[in-house]
């Protein structure tokens, strides 16, 4: 299809079929529209090929782009530090942990039960090890743990876990070169200077109809993934690192924070989901299914073995400490992006890709349902809960 704005107006309309298919089935808008674009492809291409979705377009892509690395930002901005500094201990430990276990169990399950080559095992341990910020967040804001030390403690251990994920991207397969010094040190000086620099920029000449605030950041965000690119890593790295020191300034702008999510969740990710449930081959996990559990099988017995001494040794207990355990196992967005990137760049095939995002799918639903339905600590559930608002954070892609 050639015509642009026809081949926008199916997106969206695939997005819209989607948000309303996951606010009937109560579940993931991110996971819906995966799948949607996984079923769109399989009826559209079987009629007009791949091609005839669009997937590849020049403009697609950056649009895609663009909503993985504003929406990594804006989970970037969700970091309480305070809660960080509090517990850090315990939450580097639990994040590193979350973070190593699967992505070597992952690996060798790949490599040695599979057969897959060392890069793209790799490749499979990197998109596997990730935890979801944004569906833990959505959890803990619905049941209103997200005001307890309990659930800020699981939040700050997410990001870790996930700051693990992007740099083992970033450095295992980018090579280490005089443009990644210059970006290193780049993004040291702009990661230092942001935190004083954008609240007097935003108090000085913010709150205008304008919208400064948003175009500083988008400014930040391309300039800092440009260079990224041009380093030879990948853009959503410096993004959510720029989320994470901006977390005290931005991430407590509740007005602009929501401008931001609007740009994002109603325009980009849809772009960004759809298109990845788009590269999803259906004949080769109907094919292989036993590939499939694998995949699902070693990320969350990995996360199992290395997260239950990790958390006993913080003196978690029953109910506090499976439930802990079970929501550190989830992911979507980053394990996503990760197999994304290895398809775009030849690391892995379509086949590969399109297990590793079955699996990554997975991994956001059978952990999140078990834990929910079977070791939810009551206990800790503050007198009344509130209701969610309507698209939370980075977390709004994943209620319905």
């Amino acid at each position: 299809m050639e015509n642009t704005w026809l081949l926008a107006s199916l997106w969206l309309g695939l997005a819209l079929v989607a948000t309303l298919a996951a606010i009937a089935l109560r579940i993931s808008t991110a996971l819906s529209e995966i799948l949607v674009g996984t079923v769109a492809q399989l009826a559209i291409g079987a009629y007009f090929g791949f091609a005839g979705l669009g997937a590849k377009a020049p403009w697609m892509t950056f649009l895609a782009g663009t909503g993985a690395i504003v929406l990594t930002f804006l989970a970037g901005t969700e970091l309480d530090t305070a809660s960080f500094r509090a517990k850090w201990k315990e939450t580097v430990v639990i994040g590193l942990v979350g973070f190593f276990a699967p992505f070597l169990g992952c690996a060798a399950a790949a490599h040695y039960l599979l057969g897959w080559t060392v890069r793209s095992s790799w490749l499979a341990g990197v998109a596997l090890s990730t935890t979801s910020v944004a569906v833990v967040y959505a959890v803990m804001l619905k049941l209103g743990l997200n005001r307890t030390a309990y659930g800020k403690a699981i939040l700050a251990a997410c990001f870790v876990n996930d700051v693990g994920t992007v740099l083992a991207l970033a450095f295992i397969f980018s090579p280490f070169t005089l443009r990644t010094l210059i970006f290193v040190a780049t993004s040291a000086a702009v990661f230092a200077l942001l935190p004083w620099l954008t609240p007097r920029f935003f108090s000085r000449l913010g709150n205008r109809p304008s919208e400064l605030e948003a175009k500083s950041i988008l400014f930040f965000l391309f300039g800092m993934g440009g260079l990224a690119v041009w380093a030879g890593t990948e853009p959503v790295l410096p993004a959510y690192l720029i989320g994470m020191v901006l977390a005290g300034t931005v991430g407590k702008d509740h007005v602009l924070v929501r401008r931001l999510r609007t740009l994002t969740f109603g325009m980009l990710t849809p772009f960004y989901f759809i298109r990845a449930g788009a590269f999803v081959s259906v004949p080769a996990l109907l094919g292989a299914p036993l590939v499939f559990l694998i995949l699902l099988l070693a990320k969350m017995m990995a996360k199992l073995a290395g997260l239950f001494p990790a958390t006993k040794a913080f003196h978690y207990r029953g109910n506090e400490r499976v439930y802990y355990v079970l929501l550190m196992s989830t992911g979507l967005t980053f394990g996503t992006i990760s197999a994304l990137f290895g398809l775009s760049h030849g690391i892995i095939d379509q086949t590969q890709y399109s297990f590793l995002v079955a699996a990554v799918i997975g991994s956001a639903v059978v952990p999140t349902m078990i834990a929910n339905f079977f070791f939810l600590p009551r206990h800790l559930l503050p007198a009344a809960a509130p209701e969610p608002e309507p698209e939370p954070g980075p977390a709004g892609l994943e209620q319905a």
